[in-house]
């Protein structure tokens, strides 16, 4: 028994040995290498933002469009109804011409017209007169292109009215009497008669804005002023008879004033033979007695005829286009229910003109202090 469970522990001893050598004969199997760190790849410096492209503005529609139409200014030296009637007739006239859309307006007063001028030097055309010409030239630089004829003649006259049975001999009687005018930027209606005051050194008292040359003769006739200061065209005379000359009476002859009567069509003012073109007439209907009580007391130097003006960037090429259809229009029988009308502002016809006609009446305007923003001061 004893033998028997040596045998068996010598066997154990044995296996145990042998497992030991067999574990020693392995391989020692290789250190891990430790992972190595992925290469960083360099950081990309960041692309620089782009600056936001600039919003283009839309484009503005071409001039003359309906969406651009054309602006016609009328100075209201007259019926501002009677003006915008007419100023239709005519822009419907350049449209069918032309092709191209207008919009007829009548600013508040002249400087308002000049300053719309000004303020859209691109699309505008004025009907403004020659000494509001000259200062909006300055301003601006707007561009005359026609000036108007009357009666034949491309210049008038600024006339001084008072009433028929006053006492004043001359514009000196003037000094601190009651003045009515139309508008400070009228030529004939204020800036002329300023300029002639300050030449004879007459100072006016009270100074009275009408609003227009027919309001201003009413306003003398009506006894509101001492005297008022209007545009003047010479009658038109009978065949035979001389026409007026600067120097001459400027009045209807005294033996016809008893006379004048309105004529049937009630569209002029006629004494015997002579016919009244100056603002006078522009009451005949409801004062038909208007040359019986007010008289002429004195007529101003010669002024060139109002213009038709463009702003200083009108298009070149749409400007000649209606300066072609307005020289067509002049021609037909529309004209005298527009332009040419009586109580509008009486234009025969056109005539072409140029800045250099307008020196003299620069000439005045330096001498009077005259500015935009002086008038009426």
């Amino acid at each position: 028994m004893q033998k028997k469970s040596r045998l068996v522990f010598v066997l154990i001893a044995l296996l145990t040995i042998a497992s030991v050598l067999l574990t020693a004969c392995q391989p020692t199997p290789a250190p891990t290498e430790a992972p190595k760190p992925a290469a960083a790849e360099p950081t990309k410096a960041p692309e620089p933002t782009k600056a936001p492209e600039a919003t283009k503005a839309p484009e503005e529609p071409a001039v003359g469009t309906k969406d651009h139409p054309i602006k016609v200014l009328f100075v209201p030296s007259t019926d501002a109804n009677v003006i915008v009637t007419g100023g239709k007739i005519m822009a419907d006239a350049l449209k069918k011409a032309t092709g191209y859309e207008f919009e007829v307006s009548v600013p508040t007063s002249y400087a308002a017209t000049i300053e719309e001028m000004c303020a859209s030097p691109a699309d505008t055309m004025g009907f403004i007169p020659g000494l509001g010409y000259v200062l909006a030239n300055k301003l601006c630089g707007v561009d005359a292109a026609f000036k108007a004829v009357r009666y034949g003649s491309s210049v008038y006259w600024a006339e001084f009215l008072v009433k028929r049975d006053s006492e004043f001999k001359s514009i000196k009687d003037l000094a601190g009497k009651k003045w009515g005018y139309g508008d400070v930027g009228s030529t004939s209606g204020y800036l002329v008669p300023l300029a002639m005051f300050k030449d004879a050194g007459v100072e006016p008292g009270e100074k009275v804005a009408t609003g227009g040359h027919p309001q201003s003769v009413k306003a003398v006739y009506n006894g509101e002023v001492d005297f008022a200061t209007v545009f003047y065209t010479p009658p038109s005379v009978p065949e035979g008879v001389e026409k007026w000359k600067e120097g001459a009476d400027p009045d209807i002859p005294a033996d016809l004033i008893k006379d004048c009567k309105v004529t049937e069509d009630k569209k002029a003012l006629k004494c015997g033979g002579y016919k009244v073109n100056d603002a006078r007439a522009n009451i005949r209907e409801e004062a038909p007695d208007v040359i019986e009580k007010v008289k002429i007391l004195a007529v101003s130097p010669s002024i060139p005829n109002d213009t038709l003006s463009f702003g200083p960037k009108f298009p070149a090429d749409v400007r000649e286009k209606i300066a072609t259809a307005l020289t067509e229009f002049a021609k037909t029988e529309d004209w005298k229910n527009s332009i040419g009308k009586q109580d509008f502002y009486a234009w025969d016809g056109i005539a072409e003109t140029n800045d250099a006609e307008f020196d003299f009446v620069r000439i005045m305007v330096e001498a009077a202090g005259i500015t935009l923003e002086s008038l009426g001061k």
